[in-house]
Parts: structure tokens; C-alpha cells; sequence
């Protein structure tokens, strides 16, 4: 079996959870399969450094002595803002050296800086996407999923989305059933793909401020089959269609059909996760009346049919033991 080197680069301010989440999910790939990989972390002068929650890491040896890895992960966190120069100068002089490059949150920052990420697509989190946008126009920004492969580069969002990430890769190195046995063993589920939203359909828009359109909010969320038309909508907010498709969009920062068209793919992808429903009646349930409709609206939004969505998200089915 190959032993895949993982190097975990470390600064001050760097997230701690950046750091465990994807260590512990190949330090338990690593336990489950012994060699499959070895972790080690690095910082400069091989220093012990603070987390932005105070904790102190020691790293294992100074980036100048790392030798090239399988896996290169740079965390993110407060240290990216204004990173030590010589930490950005070695992740340009070395970044090509690893096969597999990796950043979590706000790492997609310094690896930007290397010009690794130009022409190619990538993500941060969602409070650091324009931010990536601006200062590194040639990046190919994706605000939503939660991460993004891009041929030997994966960058992810915000600190769980980091465990996703490793967890994808451990299934890639080693196959899904490996892969499930870390998740069950950290108690997190198997099934958020790379192309998922980083946060709901509620928390992507703004609350609005004026009542009645939070109380239509939450009606939309509840009520995903109901008739959710401009018409219906305004009438239920007690404006008429025109001023309420205005003080819709004024407030929550989406059209109401916008709206609408998340809640009802965030429904209808939880209840094929969670439930055995056929693809039909989650279609009615959520509001997409026919299977057809809610087809085209996965490949839109996610890249795959409601049935390959399941087959590839859906948490497998627990074998039965051997009696």
C-alpha cells in the first residue's frame, strides 16, 4: 500500500479546527488502513504557534526541513489576513512540489498568492469569496459549494467544510467504505457533496425587515408544495404583487422566484438524504410537481439527477452483523 504523506502547515492565527478536523480524518483513515498515511505539520523555524482561539500547536519540524509531500494542506484563519512574507515565500518556492494541494477556509488565500490558483476554479469561505474575487481576479471563484476540485488542487469553505474535504479524499485514496468508517467513528454523515451550499437557502438571503415578509419567509419554508407564486405570496403579505416582488427583493436580497427555487431544491435534497421517498413524491412534496421539473432543477443547481444525488449522498445502509 502506498503511504501518502500529508504536510499540515502551520501560522500564527491559524484556525485549530482547519487544522484537527482533516487530521483527525486521515489519522483515522490511518488507523483503519495502518500506512495509508503519514501527518505531519510544519511551521516556520519549527516554532510552536497560537490558534485564533488561543490554543498553541507544536508543530512537528520546520517547513525549511519538510520534505515534498503527497498532500500539501494549508489551513486558513485570522494569521491569512496579513501572513509572515516568508511563510507565503516558501508556499511559492515549494507548492509545486506536493501532488495534491489543499486549503481550508481562508488557506485558499495563500495559495492564491502563489499564483497557484489562476485560471483554475476554487472556493473560500463565503465571507472571504469576493475578497478572493478581488484580490486575485484570475481565480475562478464558486461562492457555494462547500469545496472544489479542481485536477490536483481542492480547496473548501469554512472549517467543517475541511473534514468533507478529507473525508472525499480518503475516499478517493482508499474507497467509500474506508471513508464511511472514519465518518461513523468522527459521528458526521458521509453525504455533503463538494457542489452543496455552504449555508441554507434561509441563511444565503437576508431576514427582511417588515413582518409580513418574514412571516412569507418562513411560510415559503414550511410550505414548499403550497402555491408559491408572486400572486400567492403578495396576497398572503397583504401587498399587491408588484410592490411586494419590490420589497421582496429590497429586503431579502433575492426575487421571491429566486427564493422560492432554493427552499424548494434545499427541501427536496434533504428529504432525498434523509428519507425513502421515491423521487416522485419528493417532487410533489416539494413543490416541483413533476419529476421531470425537479430533474432540471438539481442538473442546474447541483450537476446530477435527484436519483444520482441519492445514490451518491445517501448515507449507505447499515449492513447486518453476522449472526
Amino acid at each position: 500500500m502506498e503511504q501518502r504523506d500529508v504536510l499540515v502547515v502551520l501560522f500564527d492565527g491559524v484556525q485549530a479546527l482547519d487544522v484537527t478536523g482533516p487530521v483527525d480524518v486521515f489519522n483515522g483513515a490511518d488507523r483503519a488502513a495502518p500506512g495509508s498515511y503519514r501527518i505531519r505539520t510544519a511551521a516556520l523555524d519549527a516554532a510552536p504557534v497560537r490558534t485564533t482561539s488561543g490554543l498553541t500547536l507544536v508543530p512537528d519540524l520546520a517547513l525549511a526541513d519538510a520534505p515534498a509531500p503527497h498532500t500539501l494542506l494549508v489551513p486558513g484563519g485570522e494569521g491569512t489576513r496579513t501572513p509572515d512574507p516568508r511563510l507565503t515565500d516558501w508556499l511559492r518556492g515549494n507548492v509545486h512540489r506536493a501532488r495534491r494541494k489543499v486549503s481550508v477556509c481562508s488557506g485558499a488565500l495563500l495559495l492564491a498568492e502563489t499564483g497557484l490558483l489562476d485560471g483554475r476554479r476554487a472556493t473560500t469561505h463565503w465571507m472571504l469569496c469576493d475578497t478572493l474575487a478581488e484580490r486575485f481576479p484570475a481565480v475562478r471563484v464558486e461562492p457555494e459549494p462547500i469545496y472544489v476540485r479542481d485536477g490536483d488542487l481542492a480547496t473548501s469553505a469554512g472549517v467543517t467544510a475541511g473534514i468533507d474535504l478529507a473525508l472525499a479524499l480518503v475516499e478517493e485514496d482508499l474507497g467509500r467504505d474506508l471513508a464511511l468508517t472514519v465518518a461513523r467513528h468522527l459521528v458526521v454523515f458521509l453525504r455533503r457533496p463538494g457542489n452543496q451550499t455552504q449555508f441554507s437557502a434561509q441563511l444565503a438571503a437576508q431576514t427582511a425587515q417588515r413582518r409580513p415578509l418574514r412571516d412569507v419567509q418562513h411560510w415559503i419554508t414550511e410550505n414548499p408544495a403550497a402555491d408559491l407564486s408572486v400572486d400567492a405570496l403578495a396576497d398572503r403579505a397583504g401587498l399587491s404583487p408588484r410592490h411586494f416582488a419590490r420589497a421582496f427583493r429590497d429586503e431579502v436580497g433575492m426575487t421571491p422566484g429566486r427564493y422560492v427555487d432554493r427552499v424548494r431544491l434545499e427541501a427536496a435534497r434533504r428529504r432525498l438524504e434523509d428519507t425513502v421517498d421515491g423521487v416522485a413524491q419528493v417532487a410533489r412534496s416539494c413543490g416541483y410537481g413533476t419529476p421531470e421539473a425537479m430533474r432540471r432543477a438539481f442538473l442546474r443547481a447541483l450537476g446530477a439527477s435527484p436519483a444520482e444525488y441519492r445514490r451518491r449522498f445517501q448515507p449507505a445502509a447499515p449492513q447486518p452483523r453476522p449472526v
